[in-house]
């Protein structure tokens, strides 16, 4: 028993024996403070920013791009299919609405032949242009981008179907 009593006794003088560092208050631990933590990571988030945030507009306009590209595929896929069930495309009449909702007169149409009606709006909110006959093919679906004039580079090209 004397053993296990001496032990504690010195192991206990040993904790009392050590020395916090210059300006911790007692009772507190050495460490970073949650603001200090905050500050940090808010002056990283700001440099990320300013070296990635140019890179991700560029992919964000790129990205809008290849999904105008992807929805006038599949909008001319439902044309197509219009074509072989009704006979004939769309008139400039009817328009690319005639995938929707039918339009009056063609007793056949067996739609929609698009699921929502947002489907023939391209990704910057205007209508996709439907024209028939094409200039350059059957039938011309483009859209004319971003600005919604013909013509244009990067994120204002126009995205066609021929």
């Amino acid at each position: 028993m004397r053993f296990r009593d001496a032990t504690t006794k010195i192991l206990a003088r040993m904790g009392q024996g050590r020395r916090k560092p210059a300006g911790v208050r007692p009772g507190r631990e050495a460490g970073f403070t949650l603001l200090e933590v905050l500050v940090v990571l808010v002056i990283l988030g700001l440099i990320a920013a300013v070296i990635a945030g140019p890179q991700v507009f560029k992919i964000l306009g790129t990205a809008k791009s290849e999904t105008a590209k992807m929805q006038i595929e599949r909008i001319g896929g439902a044309l197509d299919l219009y074509r072989l069930e009704i006979g004939r495309y769309p008139t400039d009449q009817e328009g690319i609405a005639a995938l929707v909702e039918p339009p009056a007169g063609v007793p056949r149409w067996n739609g929609p032949y698009l699921k929502k009606k947002d489907s023939v709006v391209d990704p910057w909110g205007h209508v996709y242009v439907y024209r028939m006959p094409g200039e350059h093919g059957e039938y011309d679906l483009y859209t004319l981008g971003s600005d919604n004039t013909e013509g244009g580079e990067g994120e204002a090209a126009d995205v066609t179907n021929w």
